[in-house]
C-alpha cells in the first residue's frame, strides 16, 4: 500500500469523466439521440476539478468516457498534460449488465482506443458506468482482460438496487482466469456489523454528512492499514447543471447538496492525502500475499 514521506497512508483519488445528462438515472428520460442537443457542462467542470487538483497539489486518475474523450479530446490532453493517469469509464456510459459480451467488448476497445490515440498512453485501467460488474455480468472481467486492461474498478461490495456484490473482497485483489489475470480494486467501505458500509466518495460523499467520509477514511487508514478509493462526478461540483425530469428518488440521489460539493472536497484534499490509482493500488507492494482468485463467488460466468 502506498504511503507519504511522512507515514501517512495515501489514498486513491478517481474522478468519472461524465456530463450530468449521462448518469444512469436519466436513461429513458434523455434518450441517447438527444444528448448532443443538450448543454455540455463537462469540460468546464472538468476544468474545475483540475485547478482544485492543482492548488493541493495532487494528481488523479479520471476514467473518461469515450464519448466525452470523442467531443474534447483538448479536455482529454489537458487531463493527461497535468500529471494525472488516464483511464476508460466505457464509451457509452451503458450499464454492463445490460449489453451482451459482443457490444460489451466493442463498447470498451473503442474508448481504449479514442483515448489511446489522444494521448498517446497505454490505458490500464477501467470503471464500469454505476459500478455494473455485478453476478449478472461478471463475464466482462474476461473481456477486460482480454482488451488489455491491467485493473477493473467496477465492483462494490456492498447492497444497491443499481450495483454490487456484498460477498465481494472489501481489498484489491487479483482475479485469475485462463486469459490471463486482472487486479480488482473495489469501491472502498468499512465493515459494520455484518455489512460493508460505502465511504468512497460520490453520492455518499454528497448526500451524507462529510463526517461520515472522513471517518470512514480515517478508519481505513488507521486501524486498517489500507488507502481509500475515493471517486466523485464532474457534474458533482456543479450546482447551476439544468435540471432534468426523474423520480423523487433520482431527483434526490443526483441533485442533493450539489452546492457544498466543491468545498467539502477541497477540505478532504486537506485532510487526507492522495495519488493516482495506479500509484496507490499497483503493484501490490511486495508484502501483500494475495493469492490469485478464479473469482470463487456462487455465480455463472
Amino acid at each position: 500500500m502506498a504511503g507519504s514521506a511522512s507515514g501517512q497512508i495515501v489514498n486513491a483519488m478517481t474522478i468519472d469523466v461524465e456530463d450530468y445528462f449521462h448518469v444512469s438515472v436519466f436513461d429513458g428520460v434523455v434518450p441517447r439521440h438527444r444528448w448532443e442537443s443538450l448543454e455540455s457542462r463537462v469540460e468546464r467542470n472538468t476544468d474545475r476539478l483540475l485547478e482544485i487538483f492543482d492548488d493541493a497539489r495532487i494528481a488523479a486518475t479520471f476514467f473518461i468516457l469515450g464519448w466525452v474523450a470523442e467531443r474534447h479530446p483538448a479536455l482529454v490532453r489537458r487531463i493527461a498534460a497535468g500529471g494525472h493517469e488516464i483511464a476508460s469509464h466505457g464509451f457509452g456510459h451503458r450499464l454492463v449488465y445490460d449489453l451482451t459480451a459482443r457490444t460489451f467488448r466493442e463498447d470498451v476497445r473503442r474508448s481504449k482506443f479514442v483515448l489511446e490515440a489522444i494521448t498517446g498512453r497505454h490505458i490500464r485501467g477501467y470503471r464500469a458506468p454505476s459500478y455494473s460488474i455485478t453476478p449478472h455480468s461478471l463475464w466482462a472481467i474476461d473481456i477486460l482482460i482480454e482488451e488489455g486492461f491491467a485493473y477493473d474498478a467496477s465492483i462494490f461490495p456492498i447492497h444497491h438496487d443499481r450495483y454490487g456484490i456484498p460477498i465481494s473482497p472489501r481489498h484489491p485483489y487479483p482475479i485469475e482466469r485462463e486469459r490471463g489475470t486482472i487486479m480488482e480494486v473495489p469501491g472502498s467501505t468499512v465493515r459494520v456489523g455484518p455489512w460493508n458500509v460505502p465511504i468512497g466518495g460520490g453520492g455518499y460523499f454528497r448526500i451524507l454528512p462529510y463526517w461520515w467520509t472522513s471517518r470512514g477514511i480515517a478508519r481505513l487508514n488507521r486501524a486498517e492499514l489500507r488507502p481509500t478509493v475515493f471517486y466523485l462526478h464532474p457534474w458533482e461540483i456543479d450546482p447551476e447543471q439544468p435540471r432534468l425530469g426523474t423520480s423523487a428518488l433520482g431527483r434526490f440521489r443526483h441533485y442533493r447538496n450539489l452546492h457544498h460539493t466543491e468545498a467539502r472536497l477541497i477540505r478532504l484534499l486537506r485532510d487526507f492525502a492522495f495519488a493516482p490509482m495506479e500509484q496507490v493500488m499497483l503493484p501490490l507492494e511486495a508484502g501483500d500475499t494475495l493469492e490469485p482468485l478464479a473469482f470463487a463467488l456462487p455465480y455463472v460466468w
